[in-house]
This record gives C-alpha cells, structure tokens and sequence, in this order.
C-alpha cells in the first residue's frame, strides 16, 4: 500500500502527483500485467535471450533502426 504524508496546506494537484511518482517507482502496474498470464521460465529466458542478442547487434552496427 502507497502512503503519501501530505502536509494540510499543501495542493491535492501536488500530493497526487507525488503519488503518482511513488506508484511508478514502484513498479505495481508491471507487477499486475505480469500475473496475468503465466510464462514458462524456459520462454521467459529465451526471450531475454533473444533481447539481449538484438540489444548487442545494434550496438555492433549490424541492424539499423
């Protein structure tokens, strides 16, 4: 659960924004969209496998955005 210690005279535009801040560090929402499915740990490295390759070849030169 996200506290956010607001002052009385401080804005509520203010006071939500820093809870705002506060839920994207977080990182709840990515939390929630990762148990919605459930992904085998073998498809799950594969995939940052396959990240990790086309992360390195763009920083050799051999793709182009």
């Amino acid at each position: 659960m996200l506290i956010i210690d607001s002052k009385d005279c401080e804005n509520i535009d203010k006071a939500l924004k820093k809870y705002k801040k506060k839920f994207e560090k977080a990182k709840i929402l990515l939390q929630l969209r990762e148990r919605q499915s459930f992904t085998k740990p073998s498809v799950r490295r594969r995939t940052e496998v396959l990240k990790a390759v086309y992360r390195q070849q763009l920083a050799n030169g051999e793709i182009e955005k």
